[in-house]
């Protein structure tokens, strides 16, 4: 066994991992192999990302076909082919009036170029004051100081001092009294949204940047928006003129059978954070959208100045830029978001089955995505979703927890069969747990 003592594994509890550790050796579709040879049903999608399934040849190919003919080229002052045609193709595939992408590695470089640009844009429109950010409670938008001040997970923000100033957060909408076992969007709760008249008029909209939420709030366990909530949320931002961004890092790239949340709940914002599927998970990657405007407000400086100090090495990398270009395609020619779509349903009738299974006190769906929730240890939060996750992978399936939520996101090509076979396991592990 390799010495794993050097490595400082992220989310991770590092001690019982390396005391007994999970190794995943090679993966093709809907499963992993583990280093002692077992086949891993892959109820996670990874972590969001891997929308095609794995080891997808035509995106291994184009890579190694990018790595041939250009492995590297600068982000800053140059550029290359394949960033520019992946651009188009993105601004043509999401809905709405948005005409520009800005490219970054990861959610968190996503969100951070977001907010910056939300800051950013109302400067040079000659509105410096709006500086203040608005999150909400149990949002999670990456790891770095932008993406932890807005988001709202005490455990993501404890630790890292006072973060950035001039925060604020609506309340999450997640009420097990009201929405308990609801199937896709809750009834109750649009009237949360109105929060943010509060907050506008406790800081004044002239001093708003922006508001950032996730359509559905995927990390902190799926909490599903509330009808007409978003809806709300868009007309006060449109009533004081703030913009209004969705990090759609999990919902992008046909996680709710639509391409974005976007095209799903009909609502458009003003920035899109994406990340995760668009490369299917190959190659680090991520993207913000901006709709129009909001790239031309910056083009007023001299025509050999910079408009936008902001970037990274690695924007629009040719490796990344030829797997999402590949990624692409497999979206469209197997028609992946229309088959999320369809598949949906039946996704939907078999999470809920476990409603009424030992220990189960909500199941939260929309898409290709669920939330089961247990009931908590007492004084051990987290520890009866751990240990179903334990049992469950000597079970051969991989689920995701957060506290005491079971989160699930599969790859978009899953089978009935694979859904049949995840909560089959997911029931037994239930009902033997204490």
């Amino acid at each position: 066994m390799t010495n794993m003592d050097a490595y400082w594994m992220p989310f991770t509890a590092n001690r019982q991992f390396k005391a007994n550790p999970r190794m995943l050796v090679s993966a093709k579709d809907m499963h992993f192999t583990s280093d002692d040879n077992r086949s891993i049903l892959d109820g996670t999608a990874g972590l969001w990302c891997v929308n095609a399934g794995h080891a997808r040849e035509t995106i291994a190919e184009a890579v190694k076909q990018q790595v041939l003919r250009l492995d590297y080229s600068p982000a800053f002052q140059m550029g290359h082919p394949g960033a520019f045609e992946l651009a188009e193709r993105l601004v043509k595939m999401i809905p709405g009036n948005f005409d520009r992408v800005f490219f970054t590695n990861s959610g968190s470089e996503s969100v951070e170029t977001a907010l910056k640009i939300a800051i950013a844009y109302h400067r040079v429109k000659g509105e410096g004051t709006r500086q203040r950010l608005i999150g909400r409670e149990r949002g999670y938008h990456g790891v770095g100081f932008g993406g932890i001040s807005v988001g709202g997970i005490g455990t993501n923000r404890k630790y890292f001092g006072s973060l950035l100033t001039g925060v604020d957060h609506l309340s999450h909408t997640h009420n097990l009294e009201h929405n308990a076992f609801s199937r896709k969007q809750p009834e109750w709760g649009a009237h949360l949204a109105d929060e943010l008249e509060r907050i506008v008029a406790l800081h004044d909209a002239s001093n708003i940047a922006a508001v950032i939420v996730e359509p559905v709030a995927g990390s902190t366990g799926v909490l599903i928006p509330p009808k007409g909530y978003l809806e709300r949320l868009r007309a006060i931002c449109d009533k004081y003129g703030i913009l209004l961004i969705f990090d759609e890092v999990i919902t992008g790239f046909g996680r709710l059978g639509s391409s974005f949340a976007t095209e799903y709940f009909g609502v458009v914002p003003d920035i899109v954070t994406a990340a995760k599927g668009i490369t299917n998970g190959t190659v680090p990657m991520g993207a913000v959208f901006v709709k129009e405007g909001i790239y031309d407000a910056f083009m007023n400086a001299p025509e050999n100045a910079i408009e936008l100090f902001h970037g990274y090495t690695y924007s629009g990398h040719p490796l990344a830029c030829a797997a999402a270009l590949a990624t692409l395609d497999i979206y469209e020619e197997e028609r992946l978001f229309e088959r999320a779509d369809k598949m949906a349903g039946y996704w939907e009738n078999a999470v809920h089955s476990l409603n009424g299974v030992r220990h189960v006190i909500d199941v939260r769906n929309l898409g290709l995505v669920a939330g089961i929730e247990l009931e908590s240890i007492a004084g051990k939060p987290g520890k009866r979703a751990f240990d179903c996750f334990l049992q469950c992978y000597e079970k051969g399936l991989l689920i995701r927890t957060t506290g005491d939520i079971i989160v699930l996101s599969p790859p978009l090509i899953i089978e009935k069969e694979h859904i049949d076979r995840i909560v089959e396991i997911l029931t037994g592990v239930l009902q033997e747990m204490e």
